[in-house]
């Protein structure tokens, strides 16, 4: 990045429901708004366009829900249908 001595200040409007939730993610991922901003500007010139994205990985609500199944199948909680083979299952889908 450029040297302090270059750095000007700059202004713009923004919702403040959007600076909130944004300011909390940078909080998030270790950065504040001030270095956000500057990786997005940075990269965007080295890029002539816009840039990458910088993103939490959230699984999905039906993901996570399948994988609460899978652990209760797994432990016991659920009964379900065990298949020996792959055949076993075509048929049950079949019917």
């Amino acid at each position: 990045m450029s040297e302090i001595s270059n750095a000007v200040n700059m202004s713009f409007r923004v919702d403040k429901n959007l600076k909130k939730q944004a300011d909390e993610l940078f909080k998030k991922l270790g950065l504040n708004t001030s270095v956000a901003l500057n990786m997005f500007l940075t990269q965007s010139v080295r890029e002539q366009g816009l840039p990458f994205a910088v993103t939490l990985e959230t699984p999905s609500t039906r993901l996570l829900d399948a994988l609460d199944e899978l652990d209760k199948i797994e432990r016991g909680k659920v009964n379900k249908k065990r298949y020996k083979n792959v055949d076993e299952v075509l048929k049950d889908l079949d019917e």
